[in-house]
C-alpha cells in the first residue's frame, strides 16, 4: 500500500531526510517524534542524510527519484518533495527496523 506524503507547503522546503521520517510516521499513524531508537534505527544507517538533502537541493535537468528501504518499507523520494512509503517486495530482511524480540 502506498502512502504518498508531501510535507511541504508552498514556499516551505522540508529536507528529504526529514520528509522520510515524517512519511514513515504518517504511514504508521504515529507522531514523528516516535520514529527514533530503539524501535527504529537512525536514518543514517541506510543512507547519508546530508548527501540526500544536498542531492535534492541542487537544480536538476529533470525529475529525479531515490529509492531506499527504511523501517521495513520501500521509500521513494521524488524531486518534487513527495515521499512514497510502500510495503517492500517480499524479502526475509528489513533494513532500518529492529526485529521483534
Amino acid at each position: 500500500m502506498s502512502s504518498p506524503v508531501d510535507p511541504s507547503a508552498p514556499g516551505d522546503s522540508v529536507p528529504p531526510s526529514q520528509a522520510i521520517i515524517a512519511a514513515v510516521a504518517d504511514h504508521e499513524g504515529v507522531d514523528v517524534t516516535e520514529i527514533e531508537p530503539p524501535e527504529y534505527d537512525p536514518l543514517f544507517t541506510v543512507i547519508n542524510p546530508e548527501a540526500l538533502d544536498e542531492l535534492f537541493d541542487r537544480p536538476s535537468a529533470g525529475p529525479a527519484r531515490v529509492h531506499l528501504e527504511y523501517a521495513g518499507y520501500a521509500i521513494t523520494v521524488h524531486s518534487d518533495g513527495r515521499v512514497d512509503v510502500d510495503d517492500p517486495p517480499s524479502s526475509d530482511e528489513s533494513v532500518g527496523r529492529r526485529a521483534e524480540e
